[in-house]
This record gives C-alpha cells, structure tokens and sequence, in this order.
C-alpha cells in the first residue's frame, strides 16, 4: 500500500503507559490532531513537542468533532467494546489495542458495525508487522520451510505485573496472532492452558497454552511476569527447515533459518545435523511505526487491515478457550463450534486468507480465493468462484457458474443469477497481461441479475436495478432501473421488491402492487422511494414474499415475468 496521510484527523484515546508510543507514532505521520485522557497529569507530560494537538478528558468531545475521522484506543481493555461502538456509531475508523475487547458477542457486534457503518476497525497485534515476522510469513506461504510441524513461543519477563488482567491476557494475544497467521489463519481445534497465580489471587502470573491444528500441526505459548530474565523467542518447525525469531537479540541477528537440519540413514533413521543457522537479512524498520502507519493507509485507501475485526475477533475466540481451558485446571477446550458458523461443502475450496461470514453457505465445487471477503449469510451454489481480494457484501445470493473476478464490488443484498457473466478487462488477448489493469465493476445494493445476462466492466448497477435473463449491460444503470435486450436498454422502472411500475398518480407517484411503497422520480430524472430511503434495512413485514409474482395483476407490469432474473434455485 502507498497512501501517504497526510491530514491530522486522529484522536488517540488513553494517553498513558502504552498510548505515549501510539501518540509519537502517529504524531510523525502528521495524523494526531487530540489526545483525550482522563488524567490532566498524563495530558500535561506532553510538551512543546506536541503543542499543535489538542488535548482533552471529555471523549463525547472526540465524538462530536467532526474533524476527527480516526480514533485510536489504548485504554484499558475492559473499555475497549463500549468505546469502539460508540466511535464506529461516530462514523470515524478505529484502531484498537489488544484484546479487541473481553467478550466474544461483543467482538461480534463490532465487526458487524464496522461493516454496516462501512468503516475501518483494525486491531493492534504488533507482531504482524514486524518485518521478520512477515518474512516467516511468506517463507512458510512460499514452502521454503516445507511443511508447517510446529511452533512454540516464549514471552518472559520480570514485570509488569498487572492486577486487572493475568499473563495470558496481557502477554499472549501478540503471540496468538502470530500463530494463526503461520497456521494458515485458521483456528485451532484444540485449546489446552494451564497456569498459577502466586502474586494476586485469581490472577495468573504465568501460564502454558498448547494448541492442537488440523494435519497435526502443534503449538505452544509460554508467557510469564515471574521470570528473572527477559526472552522473546518464536520458534518455527517445518519439514525441510527451522526458523527462529529472538527479537531480544539484534537486528541482524533476529531471524536465523536452519536449513536440512536432518539426515535420513537408510531412507528411515533421522540423523540431526549440527549445522549452523544462515541470518536471514530483513530490512529493518520500527513494526509499531509500520503498524501506526497501515492503519491511517488502510482508512485512505478503504482497505481491509492485515488486522482487522474479523482477526481479532479469531484471536479473541482462542484467547476464551485458553482461559476457559485454565479455569478448568488444564481441561481440553474444542473449538468445534466455532469453526461451523459458516458452512462450505465438503468439495469447495476455501484459501486460508478469506474470511467468511457469519451464517454464509458455500455449496459444491466453489472456490474463495485468497484475501477474498464474504459478508454475513451469503449463499453461494455450485461452481462460483470468487477472485482473490473481492468483496461480497451481506446476504449476496450467487447461483451456479458464476465467476467474480478481481475488481468487482459487490454489494449487500445483490442477486447474480445462473450463469450471468462479470467481466474485469474490455480488450482481453492471452498474449498481454493486463492484471494490473483490471476495471471495476460496482454492483450496488439490492440489484439483481438475471440468468446469463453479461456485465461489461467499467459499469456501475445502481441500486435496486433490474437486468433482465440475457441482457448485455454495456454502460451505467440507474438506480431502479429494468434493463433488457442485447445491448441492454431501459424499459422502465421496477420496485425494491421487483415488480414493474406503471400508471403514475397525476403528480408522478408510482406504487408498487406487493409492498404498497411510493416511489417518485426527482427532478435529475431518477426513481427514490418515499416511504424507505435505499440505504435502510426493509421493515420486517415487508421483508418477506408472500404472493407469487404471477398473482399480480398483469396490468401492473411493463414486460412479461420471462423478462426477469430467474427465480433462486437450491444448489
């Protein structure tokens, strides 16, 4: 990514033990316009430094001001939910120090309002972007390191002891994230942790948390304030090397691979070899600069975080099962349950990068590509693919043979029929690569597509629109529009609710004959309802069917039901 920010639209939100480093960060990227905190005495260590930013205690103040877009939140984690929704209600993107909050249903309900909101929400896993972290990364993606066996962890210390939280709260969640991240971003399927409490009742000093993958990959985290030296080691087992990141150690030195670590006698009898590990050169740079500065490119550029909700809400849900696991003294935690709130086939292919929503279906054969992001109780039939780094918006009805290719925006509630074809490049030839040309194509909410219509890219669908089975759509439709023939033209307007509209009152108002809204064209000539703006959930009542479209009368409609988009079938 190479946005640059350049605008001081951030209040960072807790300025104290942590948020110090967060305000100098953000402060060299010329993004911090307040600091809001409780205590005048934190306020009052930032000094000339810092006499351009504003500071305050009141954070309904930060709500209000509109020229705060961003807000950062270093307070404690008990006050990460309730601040995080109220800023995501504020429309301003927000950062969130780990753990995104203490409550799995709460994580939910963040990420599902980001989305609603349409607003960045990152979360602030340091690791992640630490460049030799990210250099394990793609060695394992790359198979450098063959097949992922095992990772162990250790974070060790003397201080600081908290009281509020124990050490697998306090010092995990970093080591956490990496883990799923090396595991192929998946969660385990077994959660093992055990741990004492020898300074504060109940809260536990130090703690082991083993995890069980699938295809018998292993980890564990050894995190602990009672140690009476420093370590922070990460060490990763693959089947044709081993990599080690100390970061107590210098830069140089910070990430060593061992390589054919071991000779097979015999072709069975493993022999270790005592070779010596190869530094691996890694740029350096400071990962909570690198981390401070993603945030304010991802809220220029409307990107997806390397962090973002969904991640957190994955390292969250480990981080339940570990303490659900301690208090326990050690009891094995499955993580079954989670891994089923989504369903996919047995035969469709899911890359580990996606994410998928909660309650959405994937059927037989179809293929999510890597970075691909699907909203919540999607439905995608047989043989769908959806290209790597597009987004589906929630309750997206894909049918069968359909191919979303990169550079598609799709919004919520869109219905693609059978076979109807997305394109991404207007002059395609096999012999020129044009991947870094691709055209956008926005399908915008609630439009539908009807079987084997064909989208030429470039275009926009505007809401609620309506392409007819075979249509060829060549340029931008408008909102409400019914489009048929080849290439395709207007015919007239259709409702939220997909039926023609004729035989407008005598100041203009047409009526749709299922749901009785009004719909009236302005004065640039285009079609708004009355009664429900375009951007709003439809009440409840009206949200469910219960006429078939052949029982209307046929003087309501302008063309004939074949005209329309195919009815959805099961997969």
């Amino acid at each position: 990514m190479t946005e640059t920010n350049t605008t001081r639209d951030l209040a960072l939100v807790g300025a104290g033990y942590w948020g110090k480093n967060l305000a100098r960060n953000f402060h060299a990227l010329h993004a911090l316009h307040t600091l809001c905190d409780r205590s005048p005495e934190i306020l009052a260590t930032y000094g000339s430094d810092y006499s351009g930013v504003a500071k305050t205690g009141s954070y309904q103040k930060v709500l209000d001001d509109g020229a705060i877009r961003k807000v950062a939140i270093a307070a404690p984690a008990a006050m990460h939910f309730q601040l995080a929704k109220a800023a995501l209600l504020a429309d301003k993107d927000v950062f969130v120090e780990k753990p995104l909050c203490l409550d799995s249903a709460e994580a939910e309900e963040l990420v599902a309002l980001a989305e609603t909101r349409k607003r960045i929400l990152m979360v602030g896993h340091l690791l992640q972007y630490h460049p030799c972290v990210q250099e394990l990364q793609r060695m394992l993606l790359a198979g450098e390191l063959g097949r992922l066996q095992y990772i162990t962890s250790n974070r060790l210390n003397l201080g600081k002891i908290r009281k509020e939280e124990n050490a697998l709260w306090s010092f995990a969640p970093h080591d956490i994230s990496v883990i799923l991240s090396l595991a192929g971003n998946r969660l385990p399927e077994q959660v093992c942790c055990t741990g004492e409490s020898y300074l504060t009742p109940g809260v536990a000093d130090t703690t082991l948390t083993s995890f069980r993958f699938a295809e018998n990959v292993r980890a564990h985290v050894y995190v602990s304030w009672l140690n009476p030296f420093k370590e922070q080691k990460l060490t990763v087992v693959g089947s044709l090397g081993m990599a080690v990141f100390d970061d107590t150690r210098p830069w140089a030195e910070k990430l060593v691979v061992y390589r054919d670590y071991l000779t097979w006698s015999g072709g069975r009898v493993p022999t270790p070899n005592k070779v010596g590990g190869t530094k691996i050169n890694v740029p350096e740079q400071e990962p909570l600069q690198e981390e401070c500065r993603h945030f304010c490119d991802c809220c220029v550029a409307r990107a997806r975080p390397r962090t973002d909700g969904h991640e957190g809400l994955r390292v969250l849900r480990v981080l339940k099962a570990a303490q659900a696991s301690l208090d326990g003294d050690g009891a094995r935690v499955e993580l079954a349950s989670v891994r089923a709130r989504f369903f996919s086939h047995p035969t469709a292919f899911i890359h580990p990068k996606a994410v998928i929503g909660e309650g959405t279906k994937i059927w037989h054969f179809s293929h999510v590509m890597e970075n691909a992001e699907l909203g919540a109780h999607c439905n995608l039939g047989q043989n769908v693919v959806v290209s790597p780094n597009v987004k589906l918006g929630r309750n997206v009805k894909v049918q069968n043979n359909v191919s979303i290719y990169t550079g598609a925006i799709i919004e919520d509630d869109v219905f693609l029929g059978p076979s109807c074809v997305l394109t991404n490049v207007s002059n395609p030839r096999s012999q020129i690569n044009r991947r870094s040309l691709y055209e956008s194509t926005c399908i915008r909410r609630g439009a539908s597509v009807g079987a084997n219509a064909t989208i030429v890219c470039g275009t926009t669908l505007g809401r609620y629109c309506l392409i007819a089975a075979g249509a060829v759509v060549t340029k931008d439709v408008p909102d409400y529009a019914l489009m048929v023939g080849a290439p395709a033209r207007k015919k007239g307007w259709v409702s939220r609710h997909g039926h023609p509209l004729r035989h407008p009152t005598a100041d203009g108002i047409y009526t749709c004959p299922e749901s009785n809204l009004r719909y009236q064209e302005n004065s640039r000539g285009e079609l708004c309802c009355l009664d429900v703006p375009e951007d709003e959930a439809l009440p409840a009542h009206l949200a469910v069917g219960g006429k078939a479209y052949r029982d209307f009368s046929a003087s309501s409609a302008t063309g004939s039901p074949a005209e329309t988009p195919a009815e959805e079938r099961k997969p």
